[in-house]
């Protein structure tokens, strides 16, 4: 009785076989990629942690450098030093507004690249890339002689619009590649239905939208909070709280900004943490 041997469809071919899988379906772990992920993710959790922890210093000194006992002391009299609390103020009252002005002004703009061609559409795709990949000193050194020549005075609202124009081609990135994935049939359908063109974008494209408006405007947040370039060529005399940090690290830092630092990054997980959630229910 003979034998016949299949041949593999893969021989001859030089293609691969697939990679082997569990029982479940599930490839198997690789422990040397898992090792490097968990090392590379703990450098960069290791400043924040620090910084976590030495909110709960119970220094006696201006230095807040070295571990010196537990105390919850800081976040009893977390505003105790006014400078430092009217600079967080301006610092999250500037983002909010430069999150809500620069989605209402990005979100059409990257509707427009995502879904029209039209003259001019290559150049402005390479002025707001220029404007992301550009230094922020340069930024915000060309900003600085813009309200110059102006004769603009530097205060609160330069920093303001300093923002706004740095933050924009985030939010119109963003949606753009949002718009990507956006299917104009449904639009379509609606606008055979009977609903009007603002109907069928309110009631069909923004929710689809949704998540990458929402998305651009929490990357603006961020951003405008942690600038410290571009916000010390157009500030004045307005200090923001990164620019409080700077001036106090040369005397000592408190460590009520340890405090403040950990409460934003909480914060700003938290918001994540809910943006994600919203995504997956709307995906659902």
């Amino acid at each position: 009785m003979t034998t016949t041997t299949v041949p593999s469809p893969t021989a001859g071919t030089g293609a691969t076989a697939p990679a082997r899988k569990r029982p479940g379906g599930r490839p198997r772990r690789r422990p040397t990629l898992t090792l490097y992920t968990a090392l590379v993710i703990a450098w960069l959790m290791l400043p924040i942690a620090v910084m976590i922890l030495f909110g709960f210093n119970d220094t006696r000194s201006k230095v807040n450098f070295t571990w010196q006992g537990f105390t919850l002391d800081w976040y009893r009299h977390l505003f105790a030093i006014p400078n430092l609390t009217a600079a967080l103020v301006n610092s999250l009252t500037i983002a909010l507004i430069v999150a809500v002005v620069a989605t209402l002004l990005g979100t059409p703009l990257g509707l427009a690249l995502g879904r029209y061609r039209f003259h001019g559409r290559g150049s402005t795709d390479l002025l707001m890339f220029a404007a992301i990949a550009a230094p922020e000193i340069a930024l915000g050194a060309a900003l600085l002689s813009l309200f110059i020549v102006l004769g603009v005075p530097r205060g609160y609202w330069t920093v303001v619009l300093a923002h706004v124009a740095f933050c924009i081609p985030y939010v119109a990135i963003t949606v753009r590649a949002r718009m990507a994935g956006h299917d104009p049939t449904l639009e379509e359908a609606a606008r055979d239905l009977g609903a009007g063109p603002w109907t069928a974008f309110r009631l069909v494209t923004l929710p689809m939208l949704l998540p990458g408006v929402i998305s651009g405007a929490l990357l603006c947040f961020a951003l405008s909070v942690d600038d410290f370039v571009i916000t010390s060529f157009n500030a004045g005399r307005t200090v923001t709280f990164p620019l409080w940090v700077y001036s106090a690290s040369r005397t000592g830092v408190p460590p009520q900004v340890n405090v403040m630092g950990t409460l934003i990054f909480v914060g700003g997980l938290i918001i994540a943490g809910a943006n994600v959630l919203f995504s997956r229910r709307r995906a659902a």
